[in-house]
């Protein structure tokens, strides 16, 4: 008999790297304090890793099934498209967001309403009690007869319930709360995450049971756990926005059976979270044009959506200026704070800027460098932008206006909102030209792009 020795490593909590001793900062990703004793054995039992039960030959491309992957809906619109059209059977999904922010209201209504439709599901929670879960289900209406629901934290004792139930879909409330008993860290370590996902990956693919993983993220809004957990799952949605605000944006981050990078848009309201399908009604300004503010047409996935950008540029007498956004890159202003310095000799560089979107969402394209430098030119030469005006396009170093993608379907959804001007690269002008609904501003560089966007003044050069 082969006695398994155990020995103790430190492993970083956020990376999962291993060290035989103590550091105060981990060598790999560089975090502080991050270093967690964890025993482990060096000689382990026989893992059984293969995730099908079917022995699969090789064979040529050309000769694989293209039939579409069954799909059955969530009963929310939203959560279907950023799903990329609805669950499919076998598949592992990831949510991760703040606390408080939705993920559990969300996915118990799933659970209602696919245990409505003659489908068994397994609520298994590990933070929570059956009773808290039943109080919640009464307040979003989410009771069912194939909802099944247990407070559980031990892996194999999941896996119990799970061949008696038989589930069609399985909740994991959350992953930093499951254990295996042969391992000895504690829930929510790196060892504990990553031998658990694992497991649920496995018992997914084996079993043809779409399962939802919920995660919990680290105060840097990180998703909290090694990195391998994105990569075993199919699927990876972030909840994004404020606890205490309405409004919740899901997005895709990774996902293997539709578009990423596609987003959802929910209220939350007493009786959970409803789908908004009108997002551009959303974040727009209910009041007329305002001096530093500048609407986007930016795409998310698929998604055309108009969002309100909003700076201000104000004199301090403290060095360094502030630069502040909760939803733009930081990086990114710097960038066209410089362009607006170097190129049109705007002395803005010694203004703290504040920069900010209607509603919360993010924006990360090179399609809003073009409306978010308007804005700070409109902020520090306290002027109006032309009423009823879209702007789109990407700014280079030397002040030129760049082409960007999906410039159809940006004008498309400005026509659709009611807009009249349109400020956008020349470049993309051919693509759009035949739009008749609007006027169309076709700009070379910055300084047209200023002249247009402000016209009864030039901006002080």
């Amino acid at each position: 008999m082969i006695m398994a020795k155990k020995k103790t490593v430190y492993v970083c909590q956020e990376c999962g790297a291993e060290t035989s001793k103590w550091l105060g900062k981990c060598p790999a990703c560089g975090k502080w304090n991050t270093l967690v004793e964890e025993t482990v054995e060096e000689i382990k039992p026989k893992v059984e890793h293969a995730i099908t039960t079917a022995y699969e030959m090789p064979r040529r491309i050309a000769e694989v099934d293209l039939t579409e992957l069954p799909r059955f809906s969530t009963g929310s619109g939203e959560l279907d498209r950023v799903l990329g059209g609805g669950l499919i059977p076998g598949s592992i999904v990831l949510i991760a967001g703040d606390p408080g922010v939705g993920k559990s209201s969300l996915t118990l209504a799933v659970c209602a309403y696919v245990a409505k439709n003659n489908r068994r599901v397994l609520y298994v929670t590990g933070e929570e009690s059956s009773r808290q879960i039943r109080m919640r289900a009464e307040r979003l209406n989410a009771l069912a007869d194939e909802l099944f629901i247990c407070s559980e934290n031990n892996l194999e004792r999941i896996n119990q319930h799970v061949e008696k139930v038989e589930p069609d879909l399985l909740i994991v409330d959350s992953i930093q709360t499951i254990y295996k008993s042969d391992i000895e860290s504690a829930p929510g370590s790196v060892s504990q995450v990553r031998e658990c996902s694992a497991a649920l990956m496995r018992l997914s693919k084996k079993t043809g049971i779409t399962t939802f993983i919920i995660g919990h993220v680290t105060k840097d809004g990180n998703l909290a756990g090694p990195r391998v957990l994105e990569h075993i799952v199919d699927t990876v949605l972030f909840f994004e926005g404020e606890r205490n605000a309405d409004f919740r944006v899901l997005r895709a981050i990774k996902n293997r059976f539709g578009a990423t990078s596609e987003i959802g848009l929910f209220e939350m309201r007493d009786s959970g979270l409803v789908d908004v399908p009108d997002a551009s009604k959303l974040f727009l300004p209910d009041k007329a044009e305002d001096i530093g503010s500048v609407i986007v047409p930016t795409v998310e996935g698929t998604r055309p959506l108009l969002v309100e950008v909003q700076a201000l540029v104000a004199p301090t007498p403290f060095m360094p200026p502030r630069r502040t956004s909760d939803s733009v890159d930081i990086k990114r202003i710097q960038l066209l704070l410089a362009v607006l310095e170097k190129r049109l000799h705007l002395s803005i560089g010694s203004c703290d800027v504040y920069v900010k979107t209607a509603g919360g969402i993010k924006i990360d394209e090179p399609a809003t460098d073009l409306p978010m430098t308007i804005a700070l030119a409109s902020s520090f030469a306290n002027r109006k932008i032309l009423p009823q005006c879209v702007i789109f396009g990407e700014v280079g170093l030397s002040g030129e206006v760049r082409a960007v993608s999906k410039a159809r379907q940006r004008v498309d959804e400005s026509v659709r909102m009611g807009f009249q001007n349109i400020i956008l690269p020349k470049k993309n002008f051919a693509e759009v030209k035949s739009i008749a609904e609007v006027k169309l501003f076709p700009v070379e560089n910055l300084r047209e792009a200023l002249k247009i966007s402000m016209p009864r003044k030039e901006v002080d050069e």
